[in-house]
């Protein structure tokens, strides 16, 4: 395997550039939709299992619940990324300049 094709499949990261706001807005937007959505499976569930008592009480207090955790969820940002990357990579040995030491030959001048 050449280890040129190696380092090109993974692209060099040269910014700390978070989401795009619009990315991040339709993210939000996709856990806000799906949490009430379960809430209204919730409800739903709640009515079928009416007669089992425990198991409608605990669909509805969830269900009660849902709304106000999908706010704090919808509106909390995506946590920063903490991992820090070494932005100038080793180069490929067969690119990498040799020491001082390793070259016979030394043109001055």
């Amino acid at each position: 395997m050449d280890s040129r094709s190696s380092h090109s499949a993974r692209p060099v990261l040269i910014t700390d550039a978070q989401q795009s706001r619009i990315d991040e807005h339709n993210s939000r937007r996709k856990r806000y939709t799906l949490t009430m959505g379960l809430r209204i499976v919730c409800l739903i569930l709640a009515a079928i299992f009416y007669k089992i008592v425990w198991l409608m009480a605990i669909l509805v207090v969830l269900a009660c619940v849902l709304p106000w955790m999908a706010v704090l969820i919808a509106n909390d940002r995506p946590p920063k990324r903490a991992e820090r990357i070494n932005r100038f990579g080793h180069p490929a040995p067969d690119r990498a300049l040799g020491s001082a030491t390793e070259s016979s030959r030394i043109i001055d001048g």
